[in-house]
């Protein structure tokens, strides 16, 4: 589990990554109160306490930027935003790809850890981006894995529905799965998840038998689909299958009632309640691709990191066993961006 204190706000040269430096000094900010100053012995740079993070060149009051980030996390937006808080929208906007910039950092820190057992849920969010496009031409479809015990959001991509959406967040995926020993993915009648994850993730069974051995998937993973509606009646499939052959030696212990996604959907509703490029009043909900993904990296940290879950009454990563307790605002802000 990860010490906040130890490692989250630890510093560490951004020219040379010497993680001992020595405090040579402070210096007083206009809006922020004091800071340190630290000196690496090994390549001689003198760097401020704020170099590489969040905080970097801003001149803004910290509590003010909290305030914005919340509000925006909570639903508020942009011009909304803009026009309480008196900010430009570049200005607004700079902030939240500041923030962005630190979910490479938080997924490195949570891929750190080994589990036991994890099952994941697989499902789409779909929301306007652009012009008022067709379902299938729209680039606002959001691929989303969910860890069902702790509610921690491993993935949220957004971009059209094709074969290149699903190949970049099962490769995700895919990191971790190599950090589980038992890991099972559950799906609501979509059959590429299975299939891209088998071409991308799979072992050879060798059994010395005439003909081409067959590939089946890495021992311990599970794929299992629900088919609903018409996915059920169009080729008379069965109600709960495994799309891709397993593993002789994957145990098969989930049950029927267990094989379903209602977790990720309920937060799939609780999306549309706190971002609104989701549910805006016009013809088009997200004005760009860039803009959509930028305001679910947002989501992605305070669901994560920061907010308590009202289910679970902890923060997602706490419940996985990654942190010790939730992170607060200005500790997201002094974290170092890991290149």
């Amino acid at each position: 589990m990860l010490k906040i204190g130890e490692q989250i706000t630890k510093h560490f040269c951004t020219t040379c990554g010497e993680d001992k430096l020595e405090p040579i000094g402070r210096y007083k900010t206009t809006q922020n109160g004091v800071r340190k100053l630290y000196y690496c012995k090994r390549c001689q740079q003198v760097l401020s306490e704020t170099k590489g993070t969040f905080l970097e060149g801003l001149r803004k009051p910290l509590s003010l930027i909290s305030l914005v980030l919340k509000s925006r996390s909570e639903g508020m937006g942009l011009n909304a935003a803009c026009r309480v808080f008196g900010l430009s929208k570049n200005t607004l906007i700079g902030f939240e790809r500041r923030f962005q910039a630190l979910k490479s950092t938080l997924m490195v820190y949570a891929l750190l850890h080994t589990f036991i057992k994890l099952i994941v849920e697989g499902d789409e969010l779909y929301t306007k981006v652009g012009k008022n496009t067709p379902v299938e031409e729209c680039r606002g479809w959001t691929i989303v894995f969910m860890d069902r015990a702790s509610r921690f959001i491993w993935e949220m991509k957004c971009g059209k529905k094709d074969r290149t959406l699903f190949l970049y967040g099962l490769r995700m995926l895919r990191q971790v799965i190599e950090q589980t020993v038992d890991i099972t993915l559950v799906t609501d009648g979509e059959r590429r998840y299975g299939k891209i994850l088998l071409e991308i993730c799979h072992e050879v069974i060798r059994s010395g038998a005439k003909g081409r051995p067959p590939k089946v998937l890495r021992e311990g993973l599970k794929v299992r689909l629900k088919n609903k509606g018409s996915q059920r009646s169009k080729k008379k499939r069965a109600k709960y299958e495994a799309p891709q052959p397993e593993h002789p030696q994957t145990g098969q212990n989930i049950r029927d009632h267990e094989i379903h996604a209602n977790h990720v959907e309920a937060f799939n509703a609780s999306v549309r309640r706190r971002n609104s490029a989701f549910r805006r009043r016009c013809n088009t909900y997200a004005k760009s691709e860039d803009g959509l993904q930028r305001t679910l990296d947002l989501s992605w940290i305070v669901h994560n990191f920061i907010r308590v879950h009202d289910t679970t009454k902890k923060v997602p990563a706490v419940a996985l066993g990654i942190l010790d307790r939730g992170l607060q605002w200005d500790e997201i802000f002094k974290m170092q961006k890991t290149n």
